[in-house]
């Protein structure tokens, strides 16, 4: 990855996660949670949710770690307070999934823009223009398509607290479910061990292999 492209894609990574967070506080609070709307996340201002750690350092440092070829990070969770759902494990486990539902609703209209819009409007051959504006335009909408698509993968993954783990903890019996969100404090380095060893191989990055081909479907 070079400059150009890290430059392209921050854009495309500050959308995905805001709406991600935003997501989340917005279906808690319509399901009966206003902790994050009373705390000021409602907010589409990515300043607000971002995380030094995860938002700035962990992405930086993998960034240069693997020399390019692998980046992940996080921003500051939304506020949700479980016990103002009717139902609190099924409030729980609605409001987690809405983030990355969020992320593959932004990755179809990241292609719809490119198929409608930029692709054809590159194709019209604009000289300068075209190649000054058109294909950096091009190159962020592929980028948000990948980014909303990992993001959305990655944070299903059933390991809490990740969205992913809320929701198998929303889904598992309560006896299970409180013995399962004990691993909450582990989770980011399961995760981490997870990519890095290989794992990821066999079921995350086949998972984004698959969506990915359906959204260019569009």
């Amino acid at each position: 990855m070079d400059i150009q492209s890290i430059v392209v894609s921050l854009l495309p990574i500050l959308i995905a996660i805001t709406f991600h967070e935003v997501a989340h506080g917005f279906v808690a609070n319509k399901l009966g949670d206003p902790t994050a709307r009373l705390m000021g996340r409602l907010t589409l201002n990515p300043i607000v949710h971002i995380d030094l750690v995860g938002t700035i350092i962990m992405p930086i440092m993998l960034f240069i770690l693997t020399d390019g070829r692998f980046v992940f990070g996080y921003a500051k969770p939304v506020p949700i307070n479980p016990m103002n759902f009717k139902n609190p494990k099924k409030g729980m486990a609605i409001s987690a999934s809405a983030g990355p539902a969020t992320n593959i609703i932004l990755a179809i209209i990241s292609q719809l823009v490119l198929t409608i819009f930029i692709n054809p409007a590159i194709g019209l051959q604009l000289g300068s223009f075209s190649a000054a504006v058109l294909r950096p335009v091009q190159l962020m909408f592929e980028y948000s398509i990948l980014i909303n698509i990992v993001l959305a993968v990655i944070n299903m993954i059933p390991i809490p607290p990740l969205d992913g783990g809320r929701v198998a903890v929303g889904l598992l019996p309560h006896k299970q479910a409180a013995a399962y969100s004990k691993i909450e404090p582990y989770g980011f380095i399961i995760v981490i061990v997870l990519i890095f060893s290989g794992a990821a191989n066999i079921v995350i990055y086949p998972v984004i292999a698959v969506i990915y081909t359906l959204v260019k479907f569009f």
